[in-house]
């Protein structure tokens, strides 16, 4: 989409009038900075998906739209995760996080923050294998995706 001002709050505006989740939504320039990719997941029958990308397909500021669940397609979140890290769970988070391929990015006497790179799936399985009353804080950036192969938003 055209990376100009109001372009988000458009549609944003679209999904909320017409009553529309969106579960996650991520925005960035891209390579042209006048351009911005914006990764929104939504969920909804066949028909509402097909309204949905009809009705975005209108707003003036998209660009292009693609669907990349049609096709082979590559999604990964970030998740900073605080958790309580005293005595014998210190080394449990420690071995936690190296299974799952995160990183221990901050430290204190009472908490780790660990970051966690990978799919929305791998995410929540992390997540639950923590103890719930341990858990301090969640932040999750949202899910940002990219087609596989050569195909690309140009092609």
């Amino acid at each position: 989409m055209e990376n100009e001002a109001g372009a988000l709050s458009r549609v944003a505006g679209l999904f909320s009038a017409r009553g529309y989740n969106i579960e996650s939504l991520t925005v960035a320039p891209t390579e042209d900075a006048s351009m911005s990719r914006m990764t929104i997941v939504t969920s909804g029958s066949e028909d509402i998906i097909v309204q949905i990308t009809k009705q975005l397909n209108k707003l003036i500021d998209v660009v292009k739209l693609v669907n990349l669940s049609e096709a082979e397609h590559i999604e990964r979140e970030m998740a900073l995760i605080k958790v309580k890290a005293v005595g014998e769970a210190r080394e449990e988070y420690k071995r936690l996080a190296d299974i799952f391929n995160g990183r221990i990015i901050d430290v204190t006497e009472a908490s780790y923050t660990i970051e966690l790179t990978d799919s929305g799936e791998k995410i929540v399985e992390f997540i639950a294998a923590i103890n719930a009353d341990q858990i301090i804080e969640i932040v999750r950036s949202g899910v940002s995706g990219i087609a596989r192969g050569e195909k690309s938003l140009h092609s």
